[in-house]
């Protein structure tokens, strides 16, 4: 379940029940928490929380892009608090990279319903995921009506394949572009974008854009900056976050 407002930073979201209204008094002042850990109360009473829980799950396969996978993962981990989660999820026990890098998983796919976030990556094998059948079956648990997902590259087929990106155009990398287009969705000459509550990226380098919206959309455009900013080459680390949020800032609103 999700608060729809951008927040700034990490807020205390005070929820006040009146007759039947839920006011959220944060939200007056556009700094209303996202995910599951917002103040967020079912029957009539105060709630309060200074500390969003939020679960994100980066799918992992056999033959995965290094760069598709571990970047999103080391920018989303730049945000430090108990409360926040990002994991590899895979179908198996460990996954090999398409450079021969063996990765051990830490969920698999059957949880996918309870996370927050999923981000699919890529890889040499995302055909073959496509047409495989249990695979794809754990896949269907994914629902934009409540979680944020998003897709790297080939992932955008995957997402195309569900159904997910039905009249909604992606992005994705140049190789995987006729395979997309393929799948009945139309392939956008950019790096990024998001509609609602699904983005895709196209780029090995685009998963830091995906990874940027993530933070933007759950803990603020402020987190995305400093995360970005640590990220950033020295020297060049104002003008790389102003170009890095303004492919993404288009989507926020």
């Amino acid at each position: 379940m999700f608060v729809n407002c951008v927040p700034v930073r990490w807020c205390v979201c005070t929820l006040v029940c009146a007759s039947t209204a839920l006011i959220c008094a944060a939200d007056v002042l556009g700094l209303c928490a996202y995910g599951r850990g917002a103040a967020l109360v079912d029957n009539c009473g105060l709630a309060t929380t200074s500390e969003p829980s939020m679960h994100t799950a980066i799918l992992t396969f056999d033959g995965f892009n290094e760069l598709d996978s571990l970047i999103a993962l080391g920018i989303l981990n730049r945000i430090k608090h108990p409360g926040w989660r990002v994991s590899i999820a895979s179908p198996d026990e460990t996954v090999t990279s398409m450079n021969g890098v063996v990765m051990h998983r830490q969920v698999p796919l059957d949880e996918l319903g309870s996370f927050d976030v999923v981000l699919v990556g890529s890889g040499i094998k995302t055909r073959e995921v496509a047409n495989d059948v249990l695979i794809m079956k754990a896949l269907a648990q994914l629902d934009p009506a409540r979680q944020l997902i998003g897709a790297q590259c080939s992932g955008t087929l995957l997402l195309a394949r569900l159904g997910l990106l039905n009249g909604v155009p992606g992005c994705t990398d140049l190789t995987s572009t006729p395979w997309v287009r393929d799948a009945g969705i139309d392939v956008l000459d950019q790096p990024f974008f998001a509609r609602g509550n699904l983005a895709t990226a196209g780029g090995c380098l685009a998963s830091i854009y995906l990874a940027a919206w993530v933070l933007a959309r759950t803990v603020g455009r402020d987190a995305a900056a400093e995360a970005l900013h640590y990220v950033a080459p020295v020297g060049e680390k104002m003008a790389y976050v102003e170009r890095a949020l303004s492919n993404i800032e288009p989507y926020l609103a």
